[in-house]
Parts: C-alpha cells; sequence; structure tokens
C-alpha cells in the first residue's frame, strides 16, 4: 500500500501516518522529521532548511525530491510507504510521479485531511519541542511536566519559529498558493479521499482504516 497523505500544516498528517505505519506495517516518510534532524545535526542540507524553515518558506524543490528519491529506494518501502509533507508543488507531484513510475511503484492513494485555518493556528501554537531530542508534543501531553518524555532532559521545552502565529499565518498562505494547486493536480489524475480532520485522534484513525482496508 502507498499513501500519500495530504492537508494544511497542523492538519493532523503526521499523527496518522505514525498510526497508520504502526498499523500498517509500512514505513512513515515524513520530509518533516528529515529535515529537523538534518537541523539538529547542522549539516550542510541542515543549515539550508533551518534558515528557510524558520522564514516559513518552502525548502526548493531540487533538495526534496533527492531526499524522497534515496528514502523510496530503501530495501523497507518495497512493500509500501506512507508520504508525509511530500509532494509540496506541483513540480514536485510530477517529479514524483516519474520516479515511482522508474521504481515500478506507481498506485498511489491521496487521501486528504481538511481543518479549518482558525484550528490549524491553534493546534500549532500549542506545540511544544523539546530542544534537546528534538521530539515535539503538545501543550496537554507535556501539562505540569518539566522532564522531556522522550530524553528526559530538564527545562527543554520551547516554541519553534515555525509554530509562532505569524510564521503560522505564513506557512498557511504559503500553503494555499504553492501546494493547493497539487491536490487538483491529483484530482485529475485519479480519486483523492477528502477526510475531516476534526475530531479525535482515534476516531480519524479509526475511519481511514475503514476505506483503506475495505
Amino acid at each position: 500500500m502507498q499513501l500519500l497523505l495530504f492537508g494544511a500544516p497542523g492538519v493532523g498528517k503526521g499523527t496518522q501516518a505514525k498510526l497508520l505505519s504502526s498499523k500498517l506495517s509500512i514505513p512513515h516518510i515524513s520530509t518533516g522529521d528529515i529535515l529537523r534532524q538534518a537541523v539538529k545535526d547542522q549539516s550542510e542540507l541542515g543549515k539550508k532548511a533551518e534558515e528557510l524553515m524558520n522564514r516559513g518558506d518552502l525548502v526548493p524543490d531540487e533538495i526534496m525530491i533527492g531526499i524522497i528519491k534515496d528514502r523510496l529506494n530503501k530495501i523497507d518501502c518495497n512493500n509500501g510507504f506512507i508520504l508525509d509533507g511530500f509532494p509540496r508543488t506541483e513540480h514536485q507531484a510530477i517529479e514524483l510521479d516519474s520516479l515511482l513510475e522508474e521504481l515500478n511503484k506507481e498506485v498511489l492513494t491521496i487521501i486528504n485531511l481538511i481543518a479549518q485555518e482558525n484550528e490549524i493556528i491553534k493546534r500549532l501554537g500549542s506545540r511544544r519541542a523539546c530542544k534537546i531530542c528534538g521530539k515535539i508534543f503538545t501543550l496537554k501531553e507535556i501539562e505540569g511536566v518539566s522532564k522531556c518524555p522522550n530524553c528526559n532532559a530538564s527545562n527543554s521545552f520551547y516554541l519553534r519559529d515555525d509554530d509562532k502565529q505569524e510564521v503560522i499565518r505564513k506557512r498557511l498562505k504559503v500553503f494555499r498558493l504553492e501546494t493547493e494547486p497539487v491536490l487538483e493536480y491529483y484530482k485529475k489524475k485519479r480519486k483523492v479521499i477528502s477526510i475531516n480532520g476534526l475530531g479525535s485522534v482515534d476516531e480519524i484513525n479509526d475511519k481511514l482504516l475503514k476505506i483503506l482496508l475495505k
């Protein structure tokens, strides 16, 4: 099974992708996670990506396409994968189609998660990251907690620049201008399954599994 989870920043793609990855036993490929690791490692890619992400800008197509190509060539993608955060431009979508054809992985199921922009701003603004391990939590998850549940670091939570309200609004504007056309591109080529992203994580996951496994 080869899935592409589509939707605006903060709509819940990452959360659902992780759950589906576990239940379907296929890898979750998050360009956001790959880039954040590169930023943490301060690699050449990470330094370039950090500057762009802090401004709310998209990372250039050639960088993202190279990352995805390397990842899809790994053996754990032989039985399927879940793409989260890619493609973000129509050019990336066209390049992805070519890449999937090259790898004989043309069948792609598109899931579109939707939510109100005000809800997205609220969700992203309530996220905090650990400055030591980089893991992201909601305020509810770390309420009354002084140590990171992932790495046990003390007082390490902070609001990332790309989760600040002014950057969120810019990210949503970039999404509308650059990424929404990707959805239209796919609608012309194949069926797109749209799911309301509002509701509990388990409710949304149950809806997704019923559709995918029927």
